[in-house]
Formats: C-alpha cells, structure tokens, sequence
C-alpha cells in the first residue's frame, strides 16, 4: 500500500513538473511573441514615418545631396580650364564677447594686450584699431581667411572670445590679374563689378554651380599684356593705362586689363580706388588713332579712288574760329599712305570733310561708337557723341580723333571691322566653341579692309608705329597722342597715347589696344611722351611674347604685299 502511494506520487509530480515546463515555454514564446510584435510595430511606425516625410515634408534628394556637397559658388575658369575664382573651406576670426556668458569683461585679459598677441600673428594689424574694436565689444569679424597654424595660435590665446568659424571663401588663385574682368564676391556673398557679378545667378545655382564658368580669358595672353603695360606705366611715369586683346573673328576678348588694378581676394580702400574700368568704362578722345576708319570710310563710300592724289599740308585749316594743324611741317602736299604714316590732321580733315558729316556719321554709328561698348561687363560707358546733324568742324575733328569720346574697347571692335573683311562684331567675355559662326554686320567692303591691311601695315612699316615692328609678325597699326580736355580747352602737358594694332596683318586674327594715360618724357622713352615712343614699343615686345601662345609662330617669309603702295611714300614722321 505504501509503496503504491508512493508511486503515485512520484507519478502526480513528474505531471506537475511536466505541466509547469509546459506553462513556461508557453509564456516563454508568448514573451518572444510580444517582443517581435513590439519591435514590428516600431519598425512599422518608423516606416510610416519616413513614407510620410517623403511624401509630405521632402527628404532629401540624391541631387540635393550632391549639391551639399558642392562649393557654395561655382568656379571661374579662363578659356583653357585654368581657375581664376574658386570657393574653398577656410577660418575666419570672430569675436564673441558674449562667449563667457556675458559676466563680467569679454575677455580674460586686457584688449590692448589681446590686439598686441593678435599682432605677433599677422604682422600688418592695426594694434589701436585692434585694441578699440576689442574695447568696444560688439561681435564680429576681425579678420576672414585665417590659415589654420594662425587658428592654432590665436586658440593657445587662451581667448575663448575669439572664435575661427569655419566658412565657405571665394579665392582668386592668380591674384589681381584680370581683376577688372572678375570683379569680387564682397561680404554679403554677391558678386559685384565684374563677371561674378554677371553670372552671379549661375554661380550660386545649385543646378548649375558644379559647371565652371567659362571665360574668353587666356591667363597666358592676360599675363603678358599686364606686364608690359606695368613696365610701360613705370617707364614713362603714366597715370593709368588700359589694353586689350581682341579676337577679329569672334569678338572674343582674350585679354583685358585696366591699371592700376586691385586685388579681388582682400578689397580695401586702395582696393576700391582702383576698381573702375579704363578699358570698357572710361571713354577718351583717342586722337590720331581714328584717322584710318575716316580713311577706309572715304575708301567705301567712293571719295578716295586714287591713293597718289595729293592733299596740300603746308597752311593749317581755319574754320569757325579754330585752326587744325599739324605738330609740325610735312612738305607742301601729302598723299592719303604719307598723310597716314606721318599721321597728318590738316589732310585728314580735308578727307573728312569731302566724305561729309552724314557719311562719317554713319560709318561711326555701324562702328557702335554712338552706344555703351557691347560686352557682357556691368560697367560700359557711354561715348560723348556730337548730337544732331555734325557741322563742317565736327566733321573734321571727329575725323582725325577729336571730338568724340569712346572706350578702348570701341576702338578694338572698329579695327577688328576694319582688318577682318568688314564684319563688326561684339566683344564677348565669353568663350566662343571653335566653329561657331559668329553673327555681325557689314560695315567696310571686304576691298576695302584688304587695302587697310596695307595702309596699316605701311605705318608700321615706314611711319609712325615703326617701334611696333615685331620681327616675322606683321604688325599693323596706328599711332595716336591726343592732347586731354580740361576745363580751359586742351591741355598741352596732359596726352593719351594709344597705339591700335593687328597681327600677323597677312591674315589677321588679333586686334591689339595699348593706351597709357598722361605718360611723361622720360629717359626710357627717349624724352618723348607720344604714341610712338611708348605705347607702340609696349605692343612691340608684346606681340613675340603672346604670338606663340595663340598658336602664331614668327615666319619672315610672308608679309603684307606693298609694293603699289610704298612707291608713293616719302620719308619722315609724323607725332
């Protein structure tokens, strides 16, 4: 009985024993159960989530990633990918004075002692200008684009209320050069003067800044152009000068530059003295450099047939109460290739005024002489352009360069006309695709630029731009010297010297425009202030230096052919 029991219990309690693991695993897999149901629901909450934010409150797409990760300002490039305004990550110095919570001073030591450390770092800071921005404690910049070491120096400072956020700059790699085609990106982030001002729209696009911005530009050419024109400014003692490199094909301006210039990468008052254009904004009477668009306009128009014909020079022309001279005698008569290679006004005008004032009128209109120069640049000056119908006076004056005020830019445009067969084209900073047909308008007959080939090849070779003569080039071109206005009538002390060329002048492809502004006599001018002393030489060291970079190599076997004309010229100068 006993051991019955006993197996009886033993049964009882192996089935309670099976009976409780059975009500564990049960609640085990219960548990598990909830803990997927639980997880489930939170990866299904977190996926509606994310479906409702993709359809309602935009997630970001690949394309705005992409442009997270792009410059906050596409980049510049001149015409061969070369960069010439690019942004990059760099520190800035900013004071906070409220950074040790606004008790007590901003700063752990004195501003003075402050401005005095900060000067150890960047040696051109002003210490009292320092020291009273400090003392006055209203935050700020102290100074953007800081390198990282300087980062490093200020930090052991031990300053927390100077501060170096990191921040997106704009750079110019090659310095001031072509400044005055780039123009700057100022503290409010918008482009201004130039051509970040242009395209300022397309630079900040996220669609289109990761394309860099292509210019006309060639840094080459635009370096070499620079660095006569500075030698030149130095040499003669010149106020400023303007050049330009003109494409007679396209109108594509290779080269641009106005000095003195600025640097874009820090604009200061010196800076901004510096930032108005000479080249596109600045208008000049240009003088004796306008005397072959009144010659190939009486060419066109049917007044001059006979390059042998002679003009008398020796008497000076008296009408309305002024005289037209010249600097000095050339003989009793002159023929239209002398009266260019002498650059004479009194035969000039006697052109000018058979041609007539609606003719002359006219052909300056087609020139764009009577509009803003065309050029994609923001400041463009308007020429100061004789009104209504131009009288006897006007008409001679306009045609030896008096009387009318352009830019060098309008200049380069109208000898482009003149020397490529005729076709007047807009300048463009913009980089033409090679094969591209550029439109223009008729102007000259295509006869006619082929016989101002000659004449300007004549002056270079026998007259008064004989110092623009670059051996295996073909240079042709005209010199001017014109005197400046002022308040009483002209100022014999105070000239514009331009020299207008082309090359290689058997098939042109460039338009050169060298001016200086109130050069003096100097000894590295030979003690002369005109055109042919100065401005004629700068394009003559010029033209070796850029005709290999735009692919003309020097070849004495071809030239301009001459030989009709040089028959019919005597022998000296003109200014």
């Amino acid at each position: 009985m006993n051991s019955i029991a006993v197996s009886t219990a033993i049964t009882s309690g192996r089935r309670d024993l099976v009976n409780v693991r059975t009500r564990s695993l049960l609640m085990a897999k219960w548990r598990v159960l909830w803990v997927v149901l639980g997880f489930g629901a939170i990866a299904t909450a977190a996926i509606l989530r994310l479906a409702f934010l993709g359809l309602f409150s935009g997630l970001p797409s690949a394309a705005d990633l992409a442009a997270a990760l792009q410059p906050q300002r596409g980049d510049i490039t001149d015409r061969n990918g070369v960069p010439l305004a690019r942004a990059f990550p760099a520190y800035s110095l900013w004071y906070n004075p409220a950074a040790l919570g606004g008790e007590g001073p901003p700063l752990v030591h004195s501003p003075a002692v402050v401005a005095a450390a900060l000067s150890r770092i960047f040696p051109d800071l002003d210490v009292p200008e320092m020291t009273k921005r400090l003392a006055e404690g209203k935050p700020g910049y102290l100074r953007r684009r800081i390198m990282p070491e300087d980062a490093n120096k200020i930090h052991a400072l031990g300053e927390p209320a100077l501060e170096f956020p990191r921040e997106t700059e704009r750079f110019y790699p090659q310095g001031s050069m072509a400044a005055h085609v780039l123009g700057f990106v100022g503290a409010d982030g918008q482009g201004h003067v130039g051509m970040e001002q242009v395209f300022n729209q397309r630079l900040t696009d996220p669609a289109t800044r990761g394309t860099p911005a292509m210019l006309a530009i060639d840094t080459r050419v635009q370096g070499a152009l620079e660095d006569e024109m500075s030698r030149a400014m130095l040499d003669t003692n010149a106020k400023g000068a303007a050049g330009v490199i003109l494409d007679v094909d396209t109108g594509e301006v290779v080269a641009l530059a106005s000095l003195p210039s600025f640097n874009p990468n820090l604009i200061d008052g010196a800076g901004e003295a510096n930032i108005f254009n000479r080249v596109t904004n600045q208008v000049y009477e240009l003088g004796s450099v306008m005397k072959p668009i009144t010659v190939a306009a009486a060419i066109d128009a049917g007044t001059i047939t006979d390059l042998s014909r002679r003009y008398q020079s020796s008497r000076p022309i008296a009408i309305g109460g002024f005289q037209i001279h010249d600097s000095h005698s050339f003989g009793a008569s002159l023929n239209v290739p002398e009266a260019l290679i002498h650059s004479s006004n009194i035969v000039t005008a006697q052109v000018g005024d058979e041609l007539g004032g609606e003719r002359l009128n006219a052909t300056m209109r087609a020139l764009g002489m009577n509009e803003r120069p065309y050029i994609e640049l923001p400041a463009r000056g308007f020429p100061l352009w004789p009104g209504g119908n131009w009288s006897r006076i006007t008409t001679m004056t306009v045609s030896y360069g008096h009387g009318l005020a352009i830019t060098p830019l309008h200049l380069a445009a109208a000898y482009a006309a003149m020397v490529n067969g005729g076709i007047w084209r807009p300048a463009t900073l913009i980089k033409v695709q090679p094969g591209t047909d550029v439109p223009g308008r008729r102007v000259f007959k295509a006869s006619t630029s082929a016989r101002m080939r000659q004449l300007l090849r004549l002056i270079v070779d026998l007259g008064t731009g004989r110092k623009a003569n670059a051996a295996g080039y073909r240079v042709g071109g005209k010199t001017g010297s014109a005197e400046k206005p002022g308040n009483h009538g002209y100022q014999k002390t105070n000239i514009i010297a331009t020299f207008a060329a082309a090359f290689p002048m058997d098939h042109p492809r460039y338009v050169i425009i060298a001016m200086l502004d109130e050069p003096k006599a100097t000894a590295a001018s030979s003690g002369q202030r005109t055109a042919a002393w100065n401005a004629a030489p700068l394009v003559g060291r010029l033209v070796p230096r850029i005709g290999p970079l735009l692919g003309i190599m020097p070849d004495a076997t071809r030239d301009v052919d001459i030989t009709d004309l040089a028959p019919l010229v005597g022998s000296g100068d003109g200014e």
